[in-house]
């Protein structure tokens, strides 16, 4: 395979946030020394040989609560894979309440050239309605405690969409990250999943959702206000300047290959995609008894990868590109989805050119519904046998 991009998921947070879905369980009274020590296991297993590592992502959870000697064991270990491997970006998810100079000095010395910051609001009221644990005060001296440490390329999370939130309010949540300078900011509208608790309070009444239409004012105002200080959007919810793009997501986007480690953790390597058991004690049991704890496993046909690369593709920016479709599937776009994309052109929602096919920006608002309209309408029958069979061999 080519290179490919190293996830590594640290499921302890000091307290799991009402809207998360993410696997993450809260690390009070917990011991963190069993899981590093499997998941340190696990990348060892994972990267033996294989294709160049070119970027690393640990995320959660909130990797920056771990106590610090296994968090100097985790990253020590991390080391040895950026040492082995050209990996060209490291980034580390924190909580703007969880850095600190000893942490920080441990993450830069094991090569982390990336910090991602989960701000998400710079209200305290939206911050509570989140159940969020950091203050806005902490946002700007996190920044700057990772701009000493020599870190160059921050991105900061920010959330629109919250109950009670106004357009003018996100509008200085937005200004407020831009004063800070830094690289890349990512713009996530409120999403109700179920199983949260932010789905049940909903359900009960006692919490009441954004209205669509103030929704889609915030996210005119994010492209409007950040194109216009130099962030340019290259997916739905990610703007960056000049060289600020997230490396490691693009392996998403673009359908590379990537590893997964950790209980929870995804991975998909040549076409073989699996995902670990999302429980700390059953992740420490499989890896003890079996040396890996993977909870499924397949095998992505030619159908499966050919709708992945219409979903991850068409939130870039770019769009799908048709030579990549073509060579993955033996298959034209021009062909493949029975007219809809004229129709979807016509209508307003897709530009197409040669060399790719992208949502405008009415296609971005009804983005879901596209999409889904167009893998229902592929047709796959017209693929070259040969031509798919070594693409996929």
């Amino acid at each position: 395979m080519n290179g490919c991009g190293l996830y590594v998921h640290v499921p302890f947070c000091d307290s799991k946030c009402g809207y998360c879905d993410f696997y993450s369980v809260a690390l009070k009274g917990r011991s963190a020394g069993p899981l590093v020590t499997r998941t340190i296991q696990e990348l060892g297993l994972r990267t033996l040989g294989g294709a160049a590592i070119e970027t690393v992502f640990v995320g959660g959870g909130t990797p920056t609560v771990l106590p610090i000697d296994d968090f100097r064991r985790l990253f020590a270990a991390l080391d040895g894979v950026v040492g082995a491997h050209a990996v060209v970006e490291f980034t580390v998810e924190a909580n703007p309440a969880t850095l600190d100079d000893q942490k920080l000095s441990v993450m830069t010395a094991a090569g982390v050239n990336r910090l991602s910051m989960g701000a998400q609001s710079w209200h305290v009221d939206e911050l509570a309605a989140l159940e969020r644990l950091h203050s806005p005060d902490d946002i700007a001296p996190g920044v700057a405690m990772a701009r000493r440490h020599g870190i160059g390329n921050i991105n900061l999370d920010l959330i629109f969409g919250i109950p009670g939130q106004t357009v003018q309010r996100w509008a200085e949540s937005l200004r407020r990250t831009i004063d800070l300078g830094v690289e890349h900011i990512a713009c996530y509208g409120l999403t109700y999943e179920p199983g949260t608790r932010l789905t049940a309070q909903r359900a009960a009444g006692r919490v009441t959702p954004c209205d669509d239409g103030i929704e889609t004012d915030m996210y005119g105002v994010a492209l409007e206000t950040l194109a216009q200080n130099g962030y340019g959007q290259y997916e739905i919810s990610n703007f960056a300047r000049a060289g600020g793009a997230c490396r490691h997501n693009m392996m998403y986007w673009r359908n590379r290959s990537y590893i997964g480690v950790g209980p929870s953790a995804a991975g998909c390597v040549n076409r073989r995609r699996y995902k670990n058991v999302a429980d700390v004690a059953g992740y420490i049991r499989r890896m003890d008894a079996d040396g890996m704890a993977e909870a499924e496993s397949e095998h992505l046909t030619r159908e499966m990868f050919a709708g992945e690369m219409l979903l991850m593709q068409l939130r870039l920016t770019d769009g799908l590109d048709v030579t990549a479709f073509r060579q993955a599937t033996g298959l034209e776009t021009g062909s493949a989805f029975g007219g809809r994309l004229d129709d979807f052109a016509e209508r307003g929602l897709l530009r197409i050119t040669e060399d790719g096919i992208a949502l405008t920006w009415a296609g971005t608002l009804a983005a879901d519904w596209v999409i889904a309209e167009l893998y229902a309408a592929m047709d796959l029958s017209g693929a070259e046998s040969q031509h798919v069979a070594s693409a996929i061999g």
